[in-house]
């Protein structure tokens, strides 16, 4: 029996730092949210070797053709295997104006956990994708990190440029970025690592800029906790898991500005646009 693919459209929330693969040169964990409001992770997508008019953004909308869950390998309960060729990006990303409004007509529907929550329900039906308000934001861990890739992958790119295939480049970033958070229905505060294509960029924009690997890591830090996780802010992380663990990890950050109540009670948004 042939498997069909189905042609889906699907709001990008999440794009992780690409990483090398023997495969495709590079992929980029990718996910979103479908017309019907059900999670789904799009793997694999060589996303800077994609032509341009496919290299959609964050809170863009594509169409795409995907494999149901099952289908490859990758067993978790949203994942699905694209037909890269079909992907189709439309219109412009969401826009940030008036509070976030359209962003948060979508997210805002959305269920929301705890990390506790996540794990049960992981281990219930495979679910591993999922939105975590914290209940308190404590801290942005900075550890030093391997500054090259992996023997393996580095041979990989020799052989590449050897056989003339393009080669994009490719800095590994020398750090790990974790949030320390709390959940409401748990003791202990989290520690999840952070993995958003966003901090990256970052990252490797401030090393340009203050040529200095460590400051780059100090204005991400600014950046990730003391802006998107300030109390203005209605922070949620997008997280998911590492294949093929139960281990959940910030796949991006949702930081819409708080919605504040007037005196009548209502609500008035402040946008900060």
């Amino acid at each position: 029996m042939t498997t069909q693919f189905t042609r889906t459209k699907v709001l990008i929330t999440v794009m992780t730092y690409p990483h090398p693969s023997r495969g495709y040169q590079e992929l980029v964990c990718t996910a979103g949210i479908t017309e019907n409001k059900e999670w789904v992770r799009l793997y694999p997508i060589d996303y800077r070797y994609r032509p341009r008019h496919q290299q959609f953004r964050k809170y863009q909308w594509v169409e795409i053709d995907l494999l149901p869950s099952g289908a490859g390998n990758d067993r978790r309960k949203e994942s699905r295997k694209p037909e890269l060729d079909s992907m189709q990006s439309l219109g412009a990303p969401l826009s940030t104006k008036d509070a976030w409004r359209e962003r948060r007509e979508i997210i805002d529907a959305m269920p929301v956990y705890t990390v506790k929550e996540l794990q049960a329900l992981y281990e219930r039906d495979r679910t591993s994708l999922g939105i975590v308000r914290p209940s308190r934001v404590l801290d942005l861990v900075i550890e030093p990190a391997d500054p090259e890739w992996k023997p393996e992958w580095q041979a990989l790119f020799s052989q590449l440029r050897l056989f003339g295939s393009p080669q994009k480049p490719l800095r590994k970033i020398p750090f790990k970025f974790s949030y320390i958070f709390e959940c409401k229905d748990h003791d202990k505060p989290h520690r999840a690592m952070i993995e958003d294509w966003e901090l990256g960029v970052l990252w490797l924009n401030e090393v340009e800029r203050l040529g200095d690997d460590q400051k780059a890591a100090e204005s991400v830090r600014r950046k990730f906790l003391g802006e998107m996780c300030s109390a203005e802010k209605d922070t949620r992380f997008f997280m998911g898991t590492v294949f093929p663990y139960n281990t959940w990890v910030v796949l991006g950050v949702f930081w819409p500005p708080v919605e504040k109540k007037s005196d009548d009670n209502s609500i008035v948004q402040h946008s900060l646009f």
